[in-house]
C-alpha cells in the first residue's frame, strides 16, 4: 500500500515538474515573440528615422548649393539652408504632440490592440463562447440572455 502511495506520488511529482518546465518554456517563447515584435518596431521606426534624417541633410546641403549659386556666395546659401534647419526644428518642436507623440502612440496602441485581440480570440473565455454560439448577436460584457436572467431572479 505505501508502495503505491509513494509511486504515486513521486509520478504526481514528475508529472508537476514537466509541467511547470513546459509552462516556464511557454512563457520564455511568447515573451521572446513579444521582444521580437518590440524589436521588429523599434528598428524600423528607427531605420525611417534614419532615412528621415539623411533625406533632410541631403536636401539642406542640394539648399544651401543651390542659394549659394543664385547669390555667388555659399556663405549666405549654407547660412539660408541652416535657417531653414532652425526653422524646421521649431515647427517639429511647437507641433511634436501632433506629429510625433499621437502618431507613435497610436502605433504601439494598434500593436498592443490587435496583440490582445488575437489573444482573446484564441481563449475560452465565457464572452468568447457567447460570440461563437450567438455570432449575429453582438458582444455586450453586460449581455446576459433571457434564459440565464429570468433563471437568476427565479432563485433569489
Amino acid at each position: 500500500m505505501e508502495d503505491n502511495f509513494s509511486n504515486y506520488f513521486s509520478q504526481t511529482g514528475k508529472v508537476a515538474r514537466e509541467y511547470l518546465e513546459t509552462r516556464l518554456d511557454l512563457i520564455k517563447l511568447q515573451a521572446a515573440g513579444k521582444l521580437s515584435k518590440a524589436l521588429g518596431l523599434f528598428f524600423s521606426l528607427l531605420m525611417a528615422f534614419l532615412l528621415f534624417f539623411f533625406v533632410i541633410v541631403f536636401l539642406g546641403m542640394v539648399v544651401g548649393f543651390w542659394i549659394g549659386e543664385m547669390t555667388n556666395s555659399f556663405t549666405i546659401g549654407f547660412s539660408c539652408a541652416a535657417g531653414l534647419f532652425i526653422l524646421l526644428f521649431l515647427v517639429i518642436l511647437l507641433f511634436r504632440k501632433q506629429l510625433i507623440q499621437r502618431p507613435l502612440a497610436k502605433l504601439l496602441i494598434t500593436e498592443l490592440v490587435d496583440e490582445i485581440t488575437d489573444q482573446d480570440e484564441h481563449s475560452n473565455h465565457i464572452h468568447n463562447q457567447r460570440a461563437k454560439e450567438h455570432p449575429e448577436q453582438p458582444v455586450d460584457p453586460g449581455y446576459v440572455p433571457d434564459e440565464e436572467a429570468t433563471e437568476n431572479t427565479m432563485k433569489g
